[in-house]
């Protein structure tokens, strides 16, 4: 007697019972992480203020219309003791929004390449204190307009090439947002256990953006304790790094006013933080994949043993890692790119400079990303196998039961 059996999709047939095992584990997660946030979300009072440096402030939209550059030939230092450069500077007349006038002078650390020009809209900084005329200050040029168009051809592009998958990873992206500036950020600044807050916030950013952008499967959760296994694993690496490499967060000016303004935080913990959070698009990616290619060797070939499976889809992560990698690396790279010119330029040796506060914090979120990454690719392989549908032997595939 001959049965004729058609080969299964990729998620395989219905497994209730994993399927509800898995929704129970998933559900027990997401209550531990959303109980997290709720202890941890900071209460508005404990989150500091900076304290407005002169006075009476305001930052107000302006339209140049007058640019007169003149040689000044600077020397010294200028503003936060960054060196003056040679060049011209300019006496700058811009109309406010409030149709006042605004005068200011630019040096030539402002004014380099006559970065501001007549009919610019920029935004000047207006000091009034009680009783005084008020006097302007340059603080920068209005951009709004082209970020906007950036972000609107970026969610058009997204959306028609993605389809409905890009939708729903805006969507994401909006919930990325929100929780980041809404709860990890205040809750930092309020001094909440900085590893905690950073674990918490990327599990809930996580179960959103996974299940919006990938669907709700058993696919996406092999993915999702991948992911978190890579979270948590980062944590942990990171808070031991960190204090191994005494590093302190102290590493530049911003830091120095952030530690003014918030005494009582932590910056060591915030570097810590900083190493779960860097590294999430990436370890997402990877996570997503393995399972991806797990599934989908599953479909082509029904037959293969788990070890099998495990093998074929660790070459796929073999080479992913390495582009994770590269991506790491190039990413600091082009972000920190006029640090490494300044380096350059002052000819200073590598190692001199790499064990210094502030590349050393990006060394280490770096190493400790990409650890946490290559670990997860394994991990996520074998919860994958695990999960995937089923081996089919070959006397089912081909049709032939024997009695």
């Amino acid at each position: 007697m001959t049965h004729h059996h058609a080969i299964e999709p990729a998620e395989g047939p219905p497994r209730p019972r994993l399927a509800w095992s898995l929704t129970a584990a998933v559900l027990a997660v997401a209550l531990v992480a959303f109980g997290a946030v709720a202890a941890l979300w900071p209460d508005p009072d404990d989150v500091p203020q900076g304290a407005d440096p002169y006075g009476a402030v305001a930052i107000l939209d302006a339209t140049v219309t007058e640019v007169t550059p003149f040689d000044c030939n600077s020397t010294g230092t200028g503003p936060d003791n960054i060196p003056m450069v040679e060049g011209s500077c300019a006496n700058v007349t811009a109309e406010t929004e409030r149709g006042t006038s605004a005068v200011f002078t630019l040096d030539p650390t402002r004014y380099v390449g006559g970065a501001v020009q007549e009919g610019d809209d920029i935004r000047v900084i207006e000091v009034a204190p009680d009783g005084q005329q008020p006097t302007y200050e340059f603080y920068d040029h209005q951009r709004g307009p082209q970020l906007m168009i950036l972000a609107i051809v970026f969610a058009i592009l997204v959306a028609v090439v993605g389809r409905w998958r890009g939708l729903f990873a805006l969507v994401g992206i909006g919930i990325t947002l929100l929780v980041l500036l809404r709860f990890v950020l205040p809750a930092l600044l309020a001094d909440q256990p900085p590893i905690a807050v950073a674990v918490a916030g990327s599990t809930v950013i996580m179960l959103a953006v996974l299940y919006l952008a990938h669907g709700v499967s058993i696919r996406t959760t092999a993915a999702l304790f991948g992911t978190l296994f890579g979270i948590g694993f980062t944590a942990l690496v990171g808070a031991m790094s960190t204090d191994w490499a005494h590093l302190t967060g102290v590493g530049s000016e911003d830091d120095h006013l952030l530690l003014a303004t918030a005494p009582q935080m932590s910056l060591a913990g915030v570097v810590a933080a900083s190493m779960v959070i860097a590294g999430l698009g990436v370890l997402n990616d990877v996570t997503v994949t393995q399972a991806s290619a797990v599934w989908e060797m599953r479909a082509l070939k029904p037959t293969a043993g788990r070890a099998e499976l495990f093998g074929s889809a660790m070459r796929i992560g073999r080479d992913h890692i390495a582009s994770s990698v590269y991506t790491l690396v190039f990413a600091y790279a082009g972000t920190a790119m006029t640090t490494l010119l300044l380096i350059s330029a002052y000819q200073r040796p590598l190692l001199e400079v790499a064990v210094t506060e502030g590349i050393a914090q990006e060394v280490v979120r770096t190493l400790v990303g990409a650890i946490g990454l290559v670990l997860a690719v394994p991990i996520t392989t074998v919860i994958a196998v695990w999960l995937a549908p089923a081996r089919i032997a070959e006397r089912d595939l081909s049709g032939v039961n024997t009695p």
